[in-house]
Formats: C-alpha cells, sequence, structure tokens
C-alpha cells in the first residue's frame, strides 16, 4: 500500500533483509552513531524521538541490548500502521518499556509535543524525500526538537537526480542553525550519507501547529 509521497515503505523496508544493500548498510552507521550517543549519555535519563521512524529498528535493535534501555524514553513517529506495529511488536518482545510509538505527522510540530527537547533526535530516511526549502526548514526546527547538547542523526542517499553531492549544503545549513559536526559517514561507493551533529545553542520553544515538512516522494 503507497504511503505518503506514494512510496509503498513497507515494500521500501525489505532492502534492509539483504545485508549487502546499501540500505542495510547505512542501518548499521545509523545504529553505530546510535550507539555512540547512548555510550555517551552517562547514567542521566535519555530521551529519544524517531521521525519517519519505519520500523524502530535502526534504533530498537541498539536499544535492545544497550543498559541505557531502562532509562530511555523514546516516541517514534510513524503513520504506516503496518511498521508501527512492527515496531510496537519488536519494543514489546524486548522489553523496552520507555517505547511509544505514535502514528502521527512527523512533519508537524504537535507530533513531538511532550517528547522534545530530545538529547537525541533522529531524521533518517526524511531528507531525500523533501524539498529543498524543506529539508531547510526541517533543519531549523531541530533547535526546538533537541535539547542543549543534542545529538542528531540524520540520512541522504545520493541519487542519480543530484546534480552535486547533497550533503553539502545540509551541513551548512546545520553549521547556520547552531550545530556542530560530529561525523559525516560518506562511503565513495555506496549511496547513502549518515550524518552527526551536535546542538550548541540553547533549545527553543516548541511552536505548535506548524508543518515544516511534507514527503514530496
Amino acid at each position: 500500500m503507497p504511503g505518503e509521497g506514494g512510496t509503498d515503505w513497507v515494500a521500501w523496508h525489505t532492502d534492509y533483509d539483504d545485508p549487502s544493500s546499501d540500505l542495510s548498510w547505512r542501518r548499521r552507521a545509523v545504529q553505530s552513531a546510535v550507539r555512540c550517543s547512548l555510550d555517551e549519555a552517562g547514567s542521566e535519563p535519555f530521551r529519544i524521538v524517531s521521525a519517519c521512524s519505519g520500523d524502530g529498528r535502526d534504533l530498537l535493535e541498539v536499544l535492545a541490548t544497550h543498559a541505557a534501555a531502562a532509562r530511555t524514553q523514546v516516541r517514534l513517529l510513524e503513520l504506516d500502521d503496518r511498521l508501527a506495529r512492527r515496531a510496537e511488536d519488536f519494543a514489546r518482545d524486548h522489553g523496552l518499556e520507555g517505547v511509544e510509538v505514535v502514528r502521527s505527522d512527523a512533519g508537524r510540530t504537535d507530533s513531538y509535543a511532550g517528547a522534545v527537547p530530545a538529547d537525541l533526535v533522529l531524521l533518517c530516511g526524511v531528507f531525500g524525500n523533501l524539498s529543498d526549502e524543506d529539508v531547510q526548514a526541517t533543519v531549523g526546527v531541530a533547535r526546538q526538537l533537541c535539547t542543549a547538547g543534542g545529538t542528531v542523526v540524520w540520512t541522504r542517499g545520493r541519487f542519480d537526480r543530484d546534480p552535486v553531492e547533497p550533503t553539502d549544503e545540509i551541513r551548512v545549513w546545520f553549521d547556520r542553525a547552531g550545530f556542530e559536526e560530529v561525523s559525516l559517514d560518506a562511503p565513495e561507493h555506496r549511496s547513502y550519507r549518515v550524518g552527526v551533529h551536535r546542538f550548541l545553542g540553547e533549545p527553543e520553544l516548541l511552536v505548535p501547529g506548524r508543518r515544516f515538512f511534507t514527503f514530496t516522494r
């Protein structure tokens, strides 16, 4: 069943089952960044939000084996009910009681109310489906989603339609929004890019009722 933007997101997820696929490589890169963020969290409570989270495996597979799970609160935002149910089933089967799966539009600020500012924000599988204007707007809204010192993990594929390296502008936008780059994983022979940025400022109040992105694909 096609989802937002006309894509069948359940079918899209099947590439995860092939360990040699770019999507599987991307998942492992994201998971490495998630694990580093959890490792650095110390013993304090930790809050995570994930936009357009799919079945949540990029986060939940890490959390299921991490010592921080018991003190971590998670909100996954996913509109596709089939993928949301997969995430719920995984969280239940692995005793992840702090995981909340919300079937809500991640492109609206209201979907984040009560879950931000977060220590870790995942924007994975998002930017490649947006206009440049909406990517820039989303980077700006990340200032409302992150706590001081919070981390954003984001992805962007390199597609045939891209005339230049698509991450160049994204990195500039994060810099201008008050983030510092922690890392960029952009293998030469793979289509994925995984960026990690840390917020250097103070979190802004979440502006209710705002739409800041819409999927175009």
